[in-house]
């Protein structure tokens, strides 16, 4: 071995890690596109069996199918804003978010109500509130700054809204396009292979998102009727809010937990902590408990098991393992992901002793 092909191997190594380098700069410069095609790939998916139904059931024309279909997305998006601006409205007028002073004061208000009641029980709390120097440390400023922060990022949001139903209204147009793209960077011995994947990838990630509808509609009849029941103004916007957070894997529901607490908190500042706030709260920390136990031990390894034909332990484990690579948007991606990922191993590899095994439930 020569000097010069030495020099040659060096160069093309260089030039190998450039191209590299100069990819990755450019997926990370265009990562809002990829996000948008990522979220309209995932909307096709949800849109795919009422486009398949109204083809097929009610004879509509493809492109007549798909328009009703995103129709029909749009206003279920549409719905669901409707009925969160009344409660953020309200609660907005409850916690005084455009009055600093009358915000400190109902704190106060309400810090001196639950220290009341529990120096009835011999609780020595405002020493330990005190030394922990949590009021010292409020800063009444976050809330005016988050607002902000949301009005300046609404005309990025509408662009990205815009650029979604666009993508997805092609993706469910056109089943193929997402497929073709892919096939052009896949040699010819293998587009077969890849096709079925994609077919299976498709029908798998369907009914997981299918599913995860019902999950959602499972939690929120618990938390709607739980809510009803314990007098909560704003029950049922408050139940499908915290319904849909619950979409993050293990997380989701410890802030949905959290954020029902604190409306019915709020809902409640200016009545009685002991007699009032207090047993509500603690109602609802029965009703979040009840909502997860059936969550966890009925409607999860069910949808699991019957969508992405996976045990409950294995996404178990794939989630915690994503969620601690990638953290929470890891959480979120990590079954479909794994479910792609097992479907694309048993069509190229289904003579390996340990993908057969892993894949023997697709």
């Amino acid at each position: 071995m020569n000097s010069k092909t030495i020099a040659n191997g060096i160069l093309r190594a260089i030039g190998i890690i450039v191209a590299i380098a100069l990819v990755l700069y450019f997926l990370y410069k265009i990562q809002s596109v990829i996000v948008y095609l990522l979220i309209a790939a995932v909307i096709s998916l949800i849109g795919r069996p009422i486009v398949i139904f109204l083809r097929r059931r009610l004879k509509f024309k493809n492109t007549l199918a798909v328009i009703t279909t995103m129709l029909f997305l749009i206003g279920v998006f549409v719905g669901i804003v409707s009925l969160l601006i009344p409660l953020l409205v309200e609660q907005g007028q409850n916690l005084s978010l455009l009055d600093i002073a009358a915000l400190q004061e109902k704190i106060e208000e309400l810090y001196r109500s639950s220290i009341a009641y529990l120096e009835l029980n011999h609780i020595d709390a405002e020493k330990a509130i005190k030394e922990s120097k949590i009021l010292t440390n409020l800063d009444y400023s976050v809330i005016p700054n988050f607002l902000n922060s949301i009005v300046s990022g609404f005309g990025s949001f509408s662009i990205g809204l815009m650029s979604v139903l666009f993508i997805a209204f092609f993706f469910l147009k056109d089943s193929n396009l997402f497929q073709q793209g892919i096939l052009t960077f896949v040699p010819n011995d293998k587009e077969s292979n890849t096709k079925r994947s994609f077919t299976k990838i498709s029908d798998l990630l369907s009914r997981y998102f299918v599913g995860l509808f019902f999950q959602i509609l499972i939690l929120f009849v618990i938390y709607t009727i739980g809510l009803l029941i314990i007098g909560v103004k704003n029950a049922v916007v408050i139940a499908f809010l915290c319904a849909l957070i619950n979409l993050i894997p293990y997380i989701g529901p410890l802030i949905g937990g959290f954020l029902m607490l604190l409306l019915v908190m709020t809902n409640n500042l200016g009545d009685s902590f002991s007699d009032v706030a207090l047993p509500k709260m603690l109602y609802t920390c029965i009703i979040i408990v009840v909502a997860q136990l059936v969550d966890n031990f009925f409607s999860q390894p069910y949808i699991f098991s019957k969508s992405v034909k996976s045990h409950p332990l294995e996404i178990f484990l794939v989630i915690i393992i994503a969620g601690l690579l990638f953290g929470v948007v890891g959480m979120v991606v990590a079954v479909p992901a794994y479910t792609a990922i097992k479907v694309i191993l048993k069509e190229f590899l289904s003579d390996n002793k340990m993908v057969k095994k892993l894949t023997q439930g697709l």
